[in-house]
């Protein structure tokens, strides 16, 4: 008799492949469909399960996953003990539904205020789950009767899956939504902190993975440092047995630069550090980011567009050889953690102006991701606009979540009668977050004069923007004027006086809600 037999063989394969897919495509949700075997559809394949309690972001269905994962390891553990043929395809199955049990049973024991407040050290809750972990790990994977394909070492396993767990929750707490636009950007960061194959990842890749820079690149306001901190709290930190610690005293160790608001000679001194007398009012040593920042740590570049040539050529010597010098001195120093930067202009045009070079972008462009604009989230999900007002009004009232609901009710009230529903939030989740503040203080938001200026903020406004750019079809164009003159008349007949046709058409061509929309217009 085969370890696995042949009801099992579903549910094992699929609780294997758990845990090595990419948690934010749909294929975790028909993974998990199958290990369960159970139809977890709900109309929509998109990973969001809590997209405000990040704490509890982990899929609802891990106890019942735990519980399976658990159940076959004793099964098919008892089967390879009393020397059942095995082939090694089915070991490593074996192998990775043990792993899947041991991060379900031990990574959620993990104090929450560790994972929610990273600076934190980990003390000896992290001794203790340790011990636990290492005795059911070596229970079930280092069997005296028959050698396992992967022969996992327990510490190492130990940090993947800890880091695993820091991602996944880093992630949810930076990247806020319901939208498959987000759906696709938590993804792609997921990617960024373990690659696209998670086995060669745990393998070898979680040594040298930090060398390589990611370039996120988007609108302003649309959460690139955000991208950057989820990616900056997730590194891979080697855990040690001898100790029973993790090898670094905090979980954080991530450094913002932001570039445009510095002149080229501090932005030189905040990175590569100086001595004193380099220049004028260097008064003393400093050591700078790319020095502090420590092996697991992040130094995240904000607008590196605008950083100034001179300096860019410093930077690719950092990116190729991982070596720099302070400002003043000749020794070299290395750098040991991992640049993650950030631009919204677009670095083509820069290139051909001559203002970027093209071996720094050619040196940063291996790992690239996009952030949505909050109009491509909200188009594709409506309904995540009180979601993200939500979030954004718990982060201006902390400490009365009461408080903060009855404030998000109020900010998206008064988007509603206010807005038009098709408003481009041309200042991205920074535009909603100071919507909110503003509702919350005077009670009404205006918009920029620029955004007024430059995007439709009313029905009419879009109307005439749609027409220009050729949007619209000639039968929506129809049903938008006759409704836009039956909106300022009151009846068919006028309307039909007023656009010279003939009242029959008009009615066929009025969209009652196109009417209410122009009615509500105060441009009117």
């Amino acid at each position: 008799m085969s370890i696995i037999d042949d009801v099992e063989r579903s549910s094992a394969t699929a609780l294997s492949a758990i845990g090595y897919c990419n948690p934010f495509l749909p294929e975790r949700v028909e993974l998990e469909q199958q290990a369960l075997g159970i139809d977890l559809h709900s109309g929509s394949a998109v990973v969001h399960w809590r997209p405000i309690d990040p704490a509890q972001a982990e899929s609802p269905h891990l106890p019942s996953l735990r519980d399976r994962a658990a159940e076959l390891a004793v099964t098919i553990r008892r089967r390879i003990v009393a020397g059942n043929r095995a082939t090694e395809h089915d070991l490593r199955i074996y192998e990775d539904v043990v792993l899947y049990a041991l991060y379900a049973r031990y990574m959620p024991r993990f104090d929450a205020g560790l994972i929610a407040d990273p600076g934190r050290r980990p003390g000896d809750d992290v001794a203790r789950i340790w011990r636990e972990f290492r005795a059911e790990f070596e229970q079930y994977l280092h069997l005296p009767e028959r050698r396992l394909p992967s022969n996992y070492d327990p510490a190492h396993a130990f940090a993947v899956l800890f880091q695993l767990h820091r991602a996944f929750t880093s992630i949810f707490e930076w990247l806020i939504g319901r939208s498959m636009p987000i759906a696709q950007l938590r993804a792609a960061v997921w990617q960024s902190i373990f690659s696209h194959d998670m086995r060669r990842y745990a393998r070898t890749l979680y040594r040298s993975l930090g060398d390589i820079p990611t370039l996120v690149l988007g609108p302003s306001g649309t959460g690139k440092e955000l991208v950057a901190l989820a990616i900056g709290h997730a590194r891979f930190i080697p855990f040690e047995a001898r100790t029973e610690s993790f090898t670094v005293e905090s979980l954080t160790d991530f450094h913002p630069v932001n570039l445009s608001a510095l002149s080229p000679t501090l932005i030189e001194s905040e990175l590569f550090g100086h001595r004193k007398g380099a220049f004028t009012g260097a008064m003393v040593d400093r050591v700078g980011w790319l020095e502090t920042c420590g092996a697991a740590g992040t130094v995240f570049l904000d607008e590196i567009g605008e950083l100034d040539v001179s300096l860019q050529v410093k930077l690719l010597r950092v990116l190729q050889s991982r070596i720099f010098q302070r400002v003043g001195e000749i020794g070299q120093r290395e750098f040991r953690g991992k640049i993650v930067a950030a631009t919204n202009r677009d670095l083509a045009v820069e290139i051909r102006e001559g203002r970027f070079r093209e071996d720094l972008y050619y040196r940063l462009c291996a790992d690239i991701v996009q952030t949505p604009t909050l109009r491509d989230q909200l188009a594709d999900s409506p309904d995540d606009l009180p979601h993200l007002v939500q979030f954004l009004a718990q982060r201006i009232i902390t400490d009365d979540p009461t408080e903060a609901a009855i404030l998000a009710d109020e900010v998206v009230d008064w988007i509603t009668k206010h807005l038009d529903k098709d408003y481009a939030w041309p200042g991205n989740i920074r535009e909603l977050e100071q919507c909110v503040r503003n509702v919350m203080i005077r009670g009404s938001y205006r918009p920029s004069p620029a955004a007024v200026a430059g995007v439709p903020t009313t029905v009419r406004q879009k109307l005439s923007a749609d027409m220009l750019v050729g949007h619209l079809t000639m039968d929506e164009l129809m049903q938008h004027y006759a409704s836009l003159a039956f909106a300022l008349d009151g009846s068919y007949v006028a309307a039909a006086n007023r656009l010279r046709i003939n009242w029959r058409t008009v009615r066929d061509k009025v969209q009652p809600d196109l009417v209410a929309r122009y009615q509500a217009d105060k441009s009117l």
